[in-house]
């Protein structure tokens, strides 16, 4: 755990990047693709019946999310630590938005258990038939979509932060940090996008250019922590 000690170590930074991966890789499998193998669009009945078939794959992307929120958490710590010298208020303003994200996701998993209990064969509401349970458990099941655009917001307004911390910083590189900054402007036009203007082909295309930067700004921030993630601040000595 001596790991954990010192923020200014490459090795801190590298327990970062790790923990970047981890929450996409937990991150795709239970926000793509269990709700992939699982849905069938527009049909709630059918829905809960693959549902019903395959409750493990249900309960396995339940722990994915479980993974994705614990892994945050940690991860929200660790940039705090690594990034205040360069701004103690932004840096904790951007733990708190980080970790706010994590208590969305955390809120989210309520409305999936209920989904789940509505989905199985001894599922409550037994005045209820299977299609009206169905289009209860479908109803859940939007709640927790609109989860991700509400947590979506904080994760805008902590990679904003981040950006401003590590353009400080001057040990990532400029690109990196002004990406991640842009970063978080798509995901808020995605939350607003989905919240406010469902159809607007303008959000629609804006959204996809800021897709592509935010893919390649947060994979070159990953390879950073992994490979040269080391700052130097004030008052640090960096060997």
């Amino acid at each position: 755990m001596h790991a954990f000690d010192d923020p200014k170590a490459r090795a801190f930074a590298r327990i970062a990047g790790l923990l970047y991966l981890l929450i996409a890789a937990a991150g795709f499998f239970s926000i793509l693709y269990v709700p992939g193998e699982l849905t069938v669009p527009g049909d709630p009945l059918a829905t809960a019946a693959r549902i019903a078939d395959r409750p493990g794959l249900f309960a396995t992307g339940v722990g994915g999310d479980v993974v994705v929120m614990t892994a945050e958490v940690v991860l929200a710590v660790m940039l705090h630590a690594m990034f205040r010298p360069f701004g103690a208020v932004l840096a904790t303003a951007a733990l708190v938005a980080r970790l706010m994200m994590a208590a969305v996701m955390a809120a989210m998993l309520l409305p999936q258990a209920a989904v789940l209990a509505l989905s199985l064969p001894d599922a409550p509401l037994r005045a209820l038939d299977a299609a009206e349970r169905a289009e209860v458990a479908w109803a859940l099941a939007r709640v927790d979509t609109a989860g991700i655009w509400v947590w979506q917001v904080f994760f805008a307004l902590h990679l904003w932060l981040l950006g401003v911390l590590a353009w400080r910083s001057g040990a990532v590189p400029r690109p990196l940090a002004a990406g991640l900054a842009v970063d978080g402007t798509g995901y808020l036009v995605d939350s607003l996008r989905a919240f406010a203007f469902p159809g607007s082909a303008v959000l629609n295309g804006i959204g996809l250019v800021l897709l592509a930067v935010v893919t390649l700004a947060e994979i070159g921030f990953v390879l950073w922590l992994l490979v040269r993630g080391r700052i130097a601040a004030p008052g640090f000595s960096v060997a």
